[in-house]
């Protein structure tokens, strides 16, 4: 069974739960992170830890809290005043989840559906989503990583476009895959509002919503939207669904034409749910 799932942001024993009630076992099964793996929960290192021990059994794409962590790894940022990754920077093993985390991709195709963290330019095809995420990812897992860290924050360029280059053709594509919620009908992001789909600002929609989006017939998975909800529909799945902020953690089973969701709260003393 191949299941995708939201963001878990160091909410290790909620992960645990949930895989417990999938009936998770490596041996026959898979998971996929939708990203932002760490901070603002208690425990960002004892997720790491789970996914390494399920090595193969387990994959994930990067997302912005886990740039974040490497930023502030490489000195480019400071923790803020809620981060909650400290667990990760003073274990003995910190260069290896670094390098670790370093090595993931923005974007991946598991069981024909497409997995982001937050979104895609509506004028990228699959491919080219999964090219540019190979873009980034060999940045990050290359000796060029700690020189674009300190250039990887910014709202500019906002929009995507063949003919950007070097760090503003990098930065657009980090902002795409683990920033974007809203876009105008060319593709141009608002990376300020973060309410929930009925907030768009004048011009803008959801990116998923954007009137010829050469992905619309390609399954797509991703995270990120806290305020979006749960979204199940028949080729877009949005499945963070707040468990750091007291809601739950969500899988949902993707292979064989299956369709089948299961929640567990982040409180440990109720009950999961499921869904066919």
């Amino acid at each position: 069974m191949i299941h995708l799932i939201g963001d878990v942001q160091g909410c290790d024993a909620a992960l645990g739960r949930l895989l417990d009630a999938l009936g998770f076992s490596p041996s026959r099964d898979r998971v996929v992170l939708l990203g932002d793996l760490v901070n603002r929960g208690p425990a960002s290192l004892a997720v790491l830890q789970r996914l390494q021990r399920l090595g193969d059994a387990a994959a994930c794409v990067l997302g912005n809290h886990d740039l974040h962590l490497l930023a502030v790894a490489h000195g480019t940022r400071k923790m803020k005043a809620g981060d909650t990754f400290s667990d990760v920077l003073s274990d003995p093993g910190r260069e290896g989840w670094i390098e670790w985390l370093s090595a993931q991709p923005m974007a991946r195709l598991e069981a024909g559906w497409l997995c982001v963290h937050a979104g895609v330019a509506p004028q990228w095809t699959t491919a080219q989503t999964l090219a540019c995420s190979a873009e980034v990812q060999a940045m990050l897992g290359g000796p060029e990583r700690a020189s674009f860290l300190p250039l990887m924050y910014g709202n500019r360029p906002a929009r995507f476009g063949d003919e950007l280059q070097g760090a503003d053709r990098l930065r657009t594509l980090v902002n795409i895959f683990t920033r974007t919620r809203f876009c105008a009908a060319d593709g141009t992001m608002d990376l300020q509002t973060k309410e929930g789909a009925g907030a768009a600002p004048s011009g803008f929609m959801p990116w998923f919503e954007v009137p010829g989006r050469r992905t619309a017939d390609q399954p797509i998975a991703f995270g990120h939207w806290s305020t979006l909800g749960l979204i199940n529909s028949p080729a877009l799945l949005a499945l963070d669904t707040g468990c750091v902020w007291g809601g739950a953690l969500t899988a949902v089973r993707v292979d064989e034409g299956r369709r089948e969701v299961v929640q567990v709260p982040c409180v440990a003393s109720q009950a999961p749910s499921l869904q066919a």
